[in-house]
C-alpha cells in the first residue's frame, strides 16, 4: 500500500479548501515529523503537553557544562521519539555540542553553541535504514 504524507508546513487554507497539498514519502514524512519534535517545545501543543524536546529549555543555559547539555538533550530527543514517532525502531539519538564563531552585523564575531544531531533508526513499515541529521545554534535558538 503506497500512502502519501503532508510535507510540512502545512498549507492548511488548502485543506479547508479541499484543494491539493504538497506530499511526501514515508521517509520525508519521518524527517519532517523529527524536525517538528525537535523545534517543539513542551507544552506549546496542547493536546499534548509532552510532545516537543528540551533544546527550549537550556537555550540560554551557560551554566551546565557541555557534557550535561549534550546528555539531557540526547535523552530527551530520545524519550520524545519513543513516544510520538511510532514508524521508526531501533532508534539511535546522538548529539554534539561544540562552540561556533558566527559573523554579526556588527563587525565583530559572535560565539554561539552549535547542537548536532544525528537520529538512526529502521523504518518499521519497510525494514530499510532510516537516518536524519540537523543542527541548531542556540542562545538563542536558530536553524
Amino acid at each position: 500500500m503506497n500512502t502519501n504524507y503532508y510535507t510540512l508546513p502545512l498549507n492548511t487554507g488548502n485543506l479547508i479548501r479541499r484543494k491539493v497539498h504538497d506530499t511526501c514519502n514515508l521517509i520525508q514524512s519521518i524527517s519532517h515529523y523529527i524536525h517538528l519534535v525537535n523545534t517543539s517545545y513542551f507544552g506549546e501543543c496542547a493536546f499534548d503537553e509532552s510532545f516537543g524536546c528540551s533544546i527550549w529549555l537550556v537555550d540560554f543555559d551557560n551554566l551546565k557544562s557541555t557534557n550535561r547539555l549534550k546528555d539531557f538533550i540526547q535523552s530527551s530527543l530520545y524519550e520524545s521519539l519513543l513516544i510520538h514517532e511510532k514508524r521508526l525502531i531501533n532508534q539511535r539519538v546522538n548529539v554534539r555540542i561544540k562552540q561556533e564563531e558566527l559573523p554579526s552585523n556588527g563587525g565583530s564575531n559572535r560565539i554561539k553553541k552549535r547542537i548536532d544531531i544525528r537520529i538512526k533508526g529502521k523504518v518499521k513499515k519497510t525494514n530499510e535504514s532510516f537516518s536524519y541529521v540537523e543542527y541548531f545554534y542556540i542562545g538563542p535558538l536558530s536553524y
